[in-house]
């Protein structure tokens, strides 16, 4: 009988060679099945908290709608972080998280904003709901196709987190103070389209992410950082509400600082 794991005698070494290479190159075009399972699980925390904002919004519970906007903003930012530390990053990884970001920071707070206060105008309020998620679709694609270009210090466009933490923080303050969505119907006509379109522009906000957390600081810094804890623990609605705000007015804030210079 004749043997199969007997090679061709007339096969040279220059052949055996490049049949070993075909196999290999075999080997790399097949997908690899297997995903990271630590930082995947953060990115899918973040994507439910996303999906539950939406269905707490259906329920008319927006207080914890807006909320679980702030704890996927969490998990959004602890997934990359998991993922460097233990160097398990991934062409999937990212762009799950791409795909989690645009349910959380792009449909959820636009769904939000739309039933709590533009419902009752109409036409003009899924407009500007939709000038929102699309931004936020526009901007996660823009941010994708720049990463290893952008300057780190900067971003360019408001990022989608900020921008649905602005839309977010609005709506848990107004709430919790017992201001109705209807009456700033009028206002969110206008902030939620304005928050999209900045998503898309070119003006720059700073990414703090070369802030030295290692590094020593005055004593000062730290009690600061202690009261504003206290703040928050007090009034975390309104505070994260003015710093968010107050983060999305800085960009503007530099082009017209430049301008009058």
């Amino acid at each position: 009988m004749p043997n199969d794991d007997i090679k061709d005698p007339e096969m040279d070494k220059s052949d055996i060679d490049s049949v070993e290479e075909a196999e290999i190159c075999d080997e790399k075009k097949q997908p690899r099945k297997e995903v990271y399972l630590l930082p995947n699980l953060f990115t899918t925390a973040a994507l439910f908290s996303g999906f539950y904002s939406i269905i707490a919004a259906m329920n008319g519970d927006y207080g914890h709608a807006a909320v679980a906007i702030f704890i996927s903003m969490v998990f959004d930012g602890l997934d990359g972080r998991v993922a460097r530390l233990t160097h398990t990053q991934s062409a999937f990884g990212a762009e799950y998280d791409s795909l989690a970001d645009m349910v959380s920071f792009g449909i959820a707070p636009a769904l939000v904003a739309f039933t709590w206060s533009l419902a009752p105008l109409g036409k003009v309020g899924w407009i500007a709901a939709f000038i929102y998620a699309v931004g936020a679709a526009l901007r996660l694609a823009r941010f994708n196709t720049m990463l290893g270009v952008e300057e780190k210090r900067y971003f360019t466009g408001l990022p989608s987190p900020a921008a649905a933490a602005i839309v977010a923080s609005v709506i848990w303050a107004s709430n919790e103070s017992g201001i109705a969505g209807e009456t700033l119907s009028t206002l969110m006509a206008l902030l939620v389209p304005v928050v999209g379109l900045l998503m898309v522009s070119n003006v720059k906000y700073r990414s703090f992410k070369d802030l030295n957390l290692k590094g020593r600081v005055p004593f000062v810094v730290l009690l600061m950082a202690v009261l504003v804890l206290v703040l928050v623990a007090l009034e975390p609605s309104l505070v994260l509400m003015s710093v968010f705000c107050l983060y999305g007015l800085w960009g503007i804030g530099g082009i017209v600082f430049k301008s009058l210079r």
